[in-house]
C-alpha cells in the first residue's frame, strides 16, 4: 500500500486564499530550513496570483523569489500552478511565449508544473505539457472539477485519458471552489483509478467544511497525494490542515511518515507571521456552505462584494448570486476558476446594476463568445451571443493557432528595460504594471510604499486631498490609494480606497463642498474633496458615464469627432475585466475629460457629446 504523500500550499495558495497573496519572501525564508526537513512530496511556491502580487503590490521580483526559495529548499520539489496557454496572465499567449516561460521557470527552480485550463479544453494544455516534458520536469495535468448537467464522471474520465495520452506524469483533481462531497469523491477517484495508470492528486478547498472527508475517501479509493496547508493558514477558503491529516493517518496503512512535532513548530511560526498581514484578511473567513448552492468560491464573493459596494448596491448581492448561475448557463457552463470566474461574475454584476441583462457586455465576454478562450463546455445561448457579438466570425480552432510568435516583438517593445528573458516575461505577463516595475527598478525607486508629492496650495485655493499616500502606524507602513466614490445623490456617500491593494470602504456625510471621511476602522482617517475629481456630474443625455468605478484603458475618440449612438468611445477596466463604453446619442464630441490610466467613478461625465 503506497503511503500518503503531501503537497503543502503554505507558500502559495494558502496565503493567496486567506491573505490576498501578500506574504513577502522575507517571511518565508526563516522557516525554509524546517520546511525542507519535513519530507513533503512537494511545496507549492509559485504561480497563480503570486507573480502578479509580487510586481503589483510587493515590488518583489517574482523570479528572484523563486531562485531564493530554490536555494533555501534544496531537498524538496518545488511546484507551481500554470494556467495552460494563459500562463499567469489573463489572455492566451503564443506558443513561443509558453515555451520560454516554462523553460525559464524550470531553470529557476520549478520541478512540478500543475497545468489547467479554465474551460477544461485540452487543446489549451498541449503546448505547456510538451514544454514541461522538453525540460525533463514533472507535468501534472489538472481537471477543473465543477458541477452542471454537462459535467459528469464520464466527462472527467475522458479528459483524464486525454491527459495521459498527452504525456502527463500525474493527474490532479482541482476542486478550486470546494464543490466535492465525500461520496462523489469516492466514485470519481475510483473511476479515474480504473481509467488511467497515472498517480492521482487531490486539491480541494475547505470552504464548505468537507475537504478532510473528501481526502479520506480519495485515499481509500486510490488517490495517494493530497494538498494541505499548515494549520495556522488552513481551513476556510484555504485547505485541510497538514497536521490534522498527518495525525489522522498516523499508525495506519496510509501513514505519511511525516514528523508531527516538526509540523507543529512550523505551524506556530506561521501563526505569528499571519499577524503581520491582518489587514489583508478576507471577510470570507471560516466555513461557508453557500458554495455548494451557487458554486461561487470565497475569493469570487469578495470581488462581487467590492463591485457592488462601488455601486452603493451591496444589498443586491443575493440578486447577483442568483444571476451567476444564469450567466454561467448562457455561456455554456464554464467552471468558475480564473479567468472564467471573473468573466461570469463581472457580467452578472453588470446585468444586475444596469437593470437589463447584457445591456453592457465586457470585452472578455465578447472574446469568450468569439472562441478566444477555447471551446465552451456546452451550448451558448444564441440570443446572448447575437446581442453581444452580432455576426462576427467565431473561431473553432485552438485559440493560440491564430497567434503569431510574440517574443521578438515583446523584446523590441520593452527594449533595454529587460535585462534578461525573465524580465521580458514579466512584461509579457502584465505589460502595464510589468513595465512600471522594470522602470522603477531601473530608477532605483522600487519600493512598496509610494508617497505622491503635492506642492503647497496657494492661500485661499480650494484644497484637494491626495489620492495616494503612505501612513506609518506602530512601525508598519501602509500604502493608501483613494480609488473611487459612490453616487453623488446618496445621503451617506461611500468613498473607496485600497490599503496595500486591499479594498476598504469609508462612509462620508455630504456637508457641502467639502466632506470628512468617517473612519471605517482603527487607524483610518483622512479628508477628501467632494469627489476626488474635478469632472462634471453626468446630467445630460450626451454625458458619457460608466456603470462602475474603474480605470481608463483606452480613449477611442477626440474632440470634434462625429459619432453615432452605439459607437465605441472608451474602454474601462474594473476587477480585471474590460468594458467598452458606447455613445448614448448621435452627435459631435464636445469635450473629453479623461485619458488612459485615469480612475473614474459612476455619475462622472467622462465625455460630452453635443
Amino acid at each position: 500500500m503506497p503511503k500518503v504523500e503531501i503537497t503543502d500550499t503554505i507558500l502559495r495558495d494558502a496565503h493567496q486564499s486567506l491573505l490576498a497573496t501578500r506574504m513577502r519572501t522575507e517571511h518565508m525564508l526563516p522557516i525554509c530550513e524546517r520546511l525542507d526537513r519535513v519530507g513533503y512530496w512537494s511545496l507549492e511556491v509559485w504561480g497563480g496570483a503570486t507573480f502578479d502580487a509580487c510586481i503589483r503590490f510587493l515590488k518583489e521580483d517574482p523570479w528572484e523569489r523563486l531562485r531564493t526559495l530554490r536555494e533555501a529548499l534544496p531537498n524538496t520539489r518545488l511546484q507551481m500552478l500554470l494556467r495552460g496557454q494563459n500562463l499567469l496572465g489573463y489572455r492566451h499567449y503564443s506558443d513561443d511565449v509558453v515555451r520560454a516561460f516554462v523553460d525559464r521557470s524550470a531553470d529557476n527552480g520549478i520541478d512540478v508544473f500543475r497545468i489547467f485550463d479554465a474551460l477544461n479544453d485540452t487543446r489549451n494544455l498541449r503546448t505547456a505539457i510538451e514544454s514541461v516534458k522538453a525540460v525533463d520536469k514533472h507535468a501534472q495535468g489538472a481537471i477543473c472539477y465543477t458541477t452542471s448537467p454537462l459535467h459528469t464522471t464520464e466527462t472527467f474520465v475522458s479528459m483524464a485519458r486525454e491527459l495521459e495520452s498527452m504525456g502527463c506524469d500525474s493527474i490532479a483533481i482541482k476542486d478550486m471552489a470546494g464543490l466535492l462531497t465525500p461520496m462523489v469523491t469516492a466514485d470519481l477517484v475510483a473511476a479515474l483509478r480504473d481509467a488511467v495508470d497515472l498517480p492521482l492528486h487531490l486539491h480541494s478547498h475547505a470552504t464548505a467544511g468537507l475537504s478532510e472527508m473528501c481526502q479520506l475517501k480519495a485515499i481509500e479509493n486510490g488517490c495517494y497525494r493530497i494538498d494541505t496547508a499548515i494549520s495556522s493558514m488552513a481551513s476556510g477558503a484555504s485547505h485541510s490542515p497538514t497536521e490534522s491529516m498527518v495525525a489522522a493517518f498516523r499508525n495506519t496503512e496510509y501513514d505519511t511518515g511525516l514528523d508531527l512535532t516538526l509540523l507543529q513548530e512550523i505551524g506556530f511560526y506561521f501563526r505569528e507571521i499571519r499577524r503581520h498581514y491582518h489587514q489583508f484578511e478576507s471577510d470570507m473567513t471560516g466555513l461557508d456552505t453557500r458554495v455548494q448552492v451557487n458554486q461561487v468560491p470565497g475569493g469570487m464573493i469578495s470581488n462581487l462584494s467590492s463591485q457592488l459596494k462601488d455601486q452603493g448596491a451591496l444589498d443586491r448581492i443575493n440578486e447577483v448570486l442568483d444571476e451567476i448561475p444564469r450567466v454561467r448557463e448562457d455561456l455554456g457552463f464554464p467552471p468558475l476558476v480564473t479567468p472564467s470566474s471573473q468573466i461570469v461574475g463581472t457580467q452578472a454584476v453588470l446585468n444586475v446594476v444596469t437593470g437589463e441583462r447584457y445591456k453592457t457586455v465586457t470585452n472578455e465576454v465578447k472574446n469568450y463568445l468569439l472562441g478566444h478562450y477555447g471551446k465552451a463546455p456546452g451550448e451558448i445561448n444564441e440570443e446572448v451571443r447575437s446581442a453581444a457579438i452580432g455576426d462576427e466570425k467565431i473561431i473553432d480552432c485552438r485559440p493560440a493557432d491564430i497567434l503569431y510568435d510574440e517574443m521578438d516583438k515583446l523584446r523590441g517593445d520593452i527594449g533595454e528595460l529587460a535585462k534578461s528573458d525573465e524580465d521580458l516575461l514579466i512584461y509579457a505577463m502584465f505589460p502595464e504594471i510589468g513595465k512600471t516595475f522594470l522602470e522603477e527598478r531601473e530608477a532605483g525607486t522600487l519600493t512598496p510604499e509610494t508617497l505622491e508629492q503635492h506642492p503647497d496650495d496657494a492661500p485661499g485655493a480650494v484644497c484637494f486631498a491626495p489620492t495616494e499616500f503612505a501612513i506609518t502606524l506602530h512601525g508598519e507602513t501602509y500604502h493608501i490609494n483613494v480609488t473611487g466614490a459612490g453616487k453623488w445623490d446618496q445621503e451617506q456617500r461611500p468613498f473607496y480606497m485600497s490599503i496595500d491593494g486591499v479594498p476598504e470602504e469609508l462612509m462620508i456625510e455630504s456637508l457641502g463642498e467639502m466632506v470628512s471621511l468617517t473612519p471605517g476602522g482603527p487607524g483610518k482617517t483622512g479628508v477628501a474633496d467632494k469627489g476626488t475629481s474635478k469632472r462634471l456630474r453626468a446630467t445630460e443625455p450626451g454625458h458619457v458615464k460608466t456603470s462602475m468605478p474603474g480605470t481608463i484603458v483606452d480613449v477611442l475618440v477626440s474632440e470634434g469627432d462625429e459619432v453615432a449612438a452605439g459607437d465605441p468611445l472608451l474602454i474601462t477596466e474594473a476587477m480585471k475585466m474590460e468594458t467598452e463604453v458606447q455613445a448614448p446619442i448621435t452627435g459631435t464630441i464636445k469635450a473629453v475629460h479623461i485619458k488612459k490610466g485615469d480612475s473614474v467613478n459612476p455619475d462622472e461625465a467622462l465625455i460630452e457629446i453635443e
